[in-house]
């Protein structure tokens, strides 16, 4: 059987590194699934999940020039269909005025006293990437606001004045 990018393919892990998993896929054979394509929650410790010799099934996402093949354990997964709402990426026109991006508070508060993450409530489980990209716009917001607010107090054009 031929592998080839987007088949699923049976596999057994055999070995497990701090980044990975290797799995071997048979007919001398092998690929590895990086540490953030084996769930879709956050794996800080890839031994919590996977065990050598674990038969697991496998996605291949990229087959290298050099023979290096790339798997993903949670891409193999069939979920259900989201609703369309839940899809919502970081370029929507929900997320975005013509004046910018809007605030929509996504874990965090805008006041500058405190930064401190909201709770969410554990029937609203949003996917690793949804938190990293919400995360994201945030720090990109806070950074814009903090240059916007400082370039002002560093008195502008000119030299300096002793």
């Amino acid at each position: 059987m031929a592998i080839e990018v987007g088949a699923k393919v049976s596999g057994k892990i055999s070995g497990i590194t701090n980044f990975g998993a290797f799995v071997d896929l048979g007919e001398h054979k092998t690929g590895l699934v990086h540490i953030s394509e084996v769930s879709d929650g956050f794996v800080k410790d890839i031994h919590d999940v996977l065990s050598v010799g674990d038969e697991v099934t496998v996605k291949v996402l990229t087959i290298g020039d050099d023979g290096k093949i790339g798997l993903s354990i949670r891409k193999a997964v069939d979920k259900p269909a989201e609703p369309a709402q839940a899809k919502v990426g970081l370029h929507s026109k929900s997320n975005y005025h013509s004046d910018g991006p809007r605030n929509n508070n996504r874990g965090f508060h805008n006041s500058s006293s405190s930064h401190k993450p909201s709770q969410h409530s554990s029937n609203s489980r949003e996917s690793f990437d949804d938190l990293m990209s919400g995360f994201l716009k945030d720090s990109e917001d806070r950074l814009a606001t903090l240059k916007r607010n400082t370039e002002g107090k560093r008195g502008g054009r000119g030299g300096r004045r002793s």
